[in-house]
């Protein structure tokens, strides 16, 4: 196996402990009892969305909104003065004695750049704040690990919480009625 010495608040060659569940109740229940003992750095692995399990283990709200909102801001902002520099600046042109600042006819441009910036900021910031891509991941050493796609349920609690104590960590999780309790090598 490895040792389990503690550096800096961490154990050693441990990511942390995982307990696995045959359906979404137990993990569901878990989550929420381990959020009241008071681990905070945990995640949780299913093979399905799993309503209310984000709030149970801590997740806090992302950014992509706020990155979409203000990628679309600045695809309007530049493509209706790309389309204002163009006609006004760069190529005036005189057509019928109308003004040269149209701005109804910059309007598709500005609606097509928005979104199309919006729609770029929204994949590049999604795959940044998730941290993808990822090819790798301590969770895939555990061999149990492989049916979390398929039709188990996995917790595991990270070695970096500030409660987390290999012993009264297992020890809690095997309270819980899982399946099984591994521990999860880095």
């Amino acid at each position: 196996m490895f040792t389990e010495t503690k550096v800096s608040g961490q154990v050693e060659n441990l990511y942390g402990i995982m307990a696995e569940f045959n359906d979404p109740e137990s993990l569901l229940d878990a989550a929420n009892l381990a959020r009241l003992e008071g681990y905070r750095e945990m995640d949780a692995y299913a093979p399905m969305p799993v309503e209310g399990l984000a709030e149970a283990i801590g997740f806090r709200s992302n950014w992509v909104e706020r990155l979409v909102f203000v990628g679309g801001v600045c695809g309007a902002t530049g493509g209706f003065m790309l389309c204002w520099w163009i006609t006004v600046v760069a190529y005036p042109h005189n057509v019928a004695g109308r003004p040269l600042n149209s701005w109804p006819a910059y309007v598709p441009i500005t609606f097509e750049v928005m979104v199309l910036i919006a729609c770029i900021t929204a994949v590049v910031g999604m795959l940044l704040l998730n941290g993808l891509p990822q090819p790798y991941h301590p969770v895939f050493n555990v061999e149990r690990f492989a049916r979390a796609s398929r039709d188990r349920f996995f917790l595991c609690i990270e070695a970096s919480d500030p409660k987390f104590e290999p012993a009264a960590t297992r020890q809690f999780l095997a309270r819980l009625n899982p399946q099984e309790v591994m521990d999860v090598a880095l």
